[in-house]
């Protein structure tokens, strides 16, 4: 078989946050049909239980503790040197001198960069010589920019001055690597607008769904939080858009929701809140579970699930896996870009606490809500399978 060099900025397994969930998919796939040569980052200390799962599967494997206040400190590099603050956060010694090991390899044909973060581990003869792919997921300057717009002065300066740094590593990736991907048309259409005339070298491919993994057929024990009319909020609570819309619903969108159905509660599922989310909890209205083993049986047991992102990049797992389990989804129209359904019959868009509250009242309190579900699943199942998106991929690591 042949060998691929496979660099993640998070280590792929478990695929319990969306980032994850596509390169675990990526990884355990290419692993099927190449030798591969693992480089990560492990930023959660419980990920290390998981380090023999990727031996085990990989050729070999190149593990590195990301450390959050020494990242935070080499990040400063990049106000010296011009550079983005993301690529000096991370930058690794030892990671690059396994990378330049692993590049030395004479069987070593292929390069997979997951995530814009780790591009500059590759040098630009290996760009150049070797069929290199990068798979950026999103177009992060936008991301940036998003942040940017909703921060005080001072960090609304340094989060633009990130955005546009990135920008022109995007445009260098896109120039150097053979390929370069996003997870939707929509961030392709930004990603187009930053790298101009790159043609056919910009695509996107979608994220799938494990729809026999997230199914409403299955039979879940309901959790002991899940009492009332229970909204269902998942994602990973110390990514600062999931945290923002957790407290924008419970502040502002949940009070209009208990106006008309007093025994509405909010839960917030998901690992690490911090202490501003954590105190929104009161273990009536609204409770933060925190990491859960398995976030399904809140799904499966919601009245509604919900998604009020005001900053959102990319396709939102979170959704497609509530659609899956047929489960009606409200979404702010950020967080249902990239998603392909028909709005109004599979996903439902609500923008400002009105209309988040009335939607909820109208799935809640009709048999509207289990129509959505069961549509919505039948959409995952015939757009959203990792089978069709898998074979894209291997039509770019090996055009």
């Amino acid at each position: 078989m042949e060998e691929l060099l496979f660099l993640a900025h998070r280590i792929p397994y478990p695929p319990d946050k969306g980032d994850k969930i596509r390169s675990w998919n990526f990884l355990r796939h290419l692993t099927e049909h190449h030798r591969v040569f693992l480089g990560c980052f492990v930023d959660d200390a419980r990920d290390w239980e998981f380090v023999d799962k990727l031996r085990d599967l990989c050729e070999e494997c190149c593990f590195i503790r990301l450390q959050p206040p020494l990242g935070k400190l080499r990040a400063l590099r990049g106000l010296l040197d011009g550079r983005p603050l993301t690529l000096p956060y991370y930058f690794d010694a030892k990671l690059d001198r396994w990378v330049r090991s692993v590049l030395a390899r004479p069987r070593l044909t292929r390069v997979f960069v997951y995530c814009s973060a780790m591009a500059h581990y590759i040098p630009a003869e290996i760009r150049r010589s070797r069929h290199c792919v990068a798979d950026l997921v999103d177009v992060d300057s936008e991301k940036w920019f998003d942040y940017a717009r909703r921060m005080s002065a001072a960090r609304a300066w340094l989060w633009g001055r990130e955005g546009r740094k990135l920008q022109l590593v995007e445009q260098e990736i896109a120039g150097s690597f053979r390929s370069t991907l996003v997870a939707t048309a929509a961030e392709l259409e930004l990603l187009s607008r930053v790298a101009p005339d790159m043609g056919s070298r910009l695509a996107f491919v979608p994220n799938g769904v494990d729809s026999d993994y997230f199914s409403s057929e299955r039979s879940y024990e309901v959790p002991p939080a899940m009492a009332g009319t229970p909204i269902v909020f998942t994602g990973a609570m110390d990514y600062w858009p999931n945290a923002d819309a957790a407290a924008y619903f419970a502040r502002e969108i949940l009070p209009m929701v208990r106006q008309r159905l007093p025994d509405a509660r909010f839960l917030i599922v998901g690992a690490n809140p911090g202490p501003e989310l954590s105190a929104l909890g009161d273990g009536n209205a609204v409770v933060v579970t925190g990491r859960v083993p398995d976030v399904r049986p809140y799904i499966a047991h919601a009245k509604a699930v919900v998604a009020p992102l005001r900053v959102a990049r990319g396709v939102q797992n979170k959704v497609l896996e509530a659609m899956a389990m047929a489960r009606p989804v409200i979404a702010s129209t950020d967080a249902a870009t990239g998603i392909d359904a028909e709005i109004g019959a599979e996903l439902l868009l609500a923008d400002g606490p009105e209309n988040f509250a009335e939607a909820i009242y109208k799935v809640v309190t009709s048999e509207e809500g289990e129509r959505i579900g069961r549509r919505a699943r039948e959409r995952v199942i015939a757009s959203y399978s990792w089978s069709t998106s898998l074979a894209l991929l291997d039509g770019f690591l090996h055009a």
